[in-house]
């Protein structure tokens, strides 16, 4: 969360008609936010993409494609929203590196469902941080809050689609209660390998 002196820096000169530029400013702020968390799952998913191996490879390689084109739309959509709010979206990889709350993600060279179980983690992440911002947008501006609320549904389905392939058909889910992507990894792979025994 930014400081009270970070908020005024990033406070705008204008911002749209019916908001504050107080109101502005807190939302550009969440909006930062949120641009960060999805350039880095854009690069994330194309690390994925890239790293994959395994008999499931091209499922995966190939599921992944859409999210990649449409992660980066959304992260348009908002470095877009926050100019429009009088902002200026920083975009940059030193930016997000120094600003960003997370590791980058843990996982090189590996077995297509040691990746999705560790996306999974990734997912469950970006999504909860969007759901706060979802809230915190909702207090102020319909306008943003509609914008976050059409990219929480997208990525609540590509998470979903990704559980397809964790979940057994109990409907438990392989990477349950792993705390890092590595473990998630780990449990996802012992966990489908059993099931498929």
């Amino acid at each position: 969360m930014a400081s009270t002196a970070d908020r005024d820096a990033r406070r705008p000169a204008y911002t749209v008609p019916g908001l504050t530029t107080e109101q502005g400013a807190e939302l550009i702020v969440t909006l930062q936010e949120r641009l960060h968390a999805l350039n880095d799952l854009h690069l994330t998913l194309k690390h994925i993409h890239w790293n994959v191996v395994g008999p499931h490879f091209i499922a995966v390689h190939e599921m992944l494609d859409p999210q990649v084109d449409r992660v980066r739309l959304m992260a348009d959509d908002v470095a877009e929203r926050i100019a429009t709010l009088g902002g200026v979206a920083h975009g940059t990889p030193g930016r997000l590196v120094a600003e960003r709350g997370w590791d980058d993600y843990s996982v090189g060279r590996a077995d297509a469902i040691a990746h999705l179980g560790a996306l999974d983690l990734v997912y469950t992440g970006v999504i909860t941080d969007l759901r706060n911002a979802v809230e915190q947008a909702g207090k102020i501006d319909p306008a943003t809050e509609d914008l976050l609320i059409e990219q929480l549904r997208d990525l609540e389905q590509y998470q979903w689609f990704v559980r397809a392939h964790l979940e057994s058909s109990s409907g438990t889910l392989a990477t349950a209660d792993a705390p890092t992507e590595e473990r998630a990894a780990k449990k996802a792979v012992r966990k489908t390998g059993k099931n498929a025994r």
